[in-house]
């Protein structure tokens, strides 16, 4: 019963994200103001969400901001540019929640090992 109970501590574990916290000057002057607070909500729901859905909705905050809103949505979430330009890219193609199962495109990630193993 120990090694059962001590199996979903690990899993529960591995599944809490770790929240970035805003590098911004304004954030580090006034850690406790409105815009502050602002930016610790965007990473609260930025570590909550699946790599598509935060690529979606970096996107979709940097587009509200306007001019310069992807250097600041970087700096705040820690994501790079590039991925916040890629969910702003897949917003604006308007691609509907067709593959909602698959987050990633197929062919990414490590090779199997039996194909590896063949080579040798």
């Amino acid at each position: 019963m120990v090694a059962g109970g001590q199996a979903i501590r690990e899993t529960e574990s591995k599944r809490r994200q770790v929240i970035h916290s805003c590098e911004c000057s304004i954030c580090e002057q006034h850690p406790y103001g409105r815009v502050a607070k602002e930016h610790r909500t965007i990473n609260r729901l930025v570590a909550g969400a699946d790599e598509r859905h935060r690529r979606l909705l970096a996107g979709f905050l940097a587009q509200q901001r306007g001019r310069g809103g992807v250097a600041l949505l970087a700096r705040v979430t820690g994501l790079s540019r590039r991925t916040i330009l890629c969910g702003r890219r897949e917003l604006q193609q308007a691609r509907g929640p067709a593959n909602v199962a698959c987050i990633r495109r197929k062919g990414g990630g490590r090779k199997r090992v039996e194909k590896k193993a063949r080579r040798l």
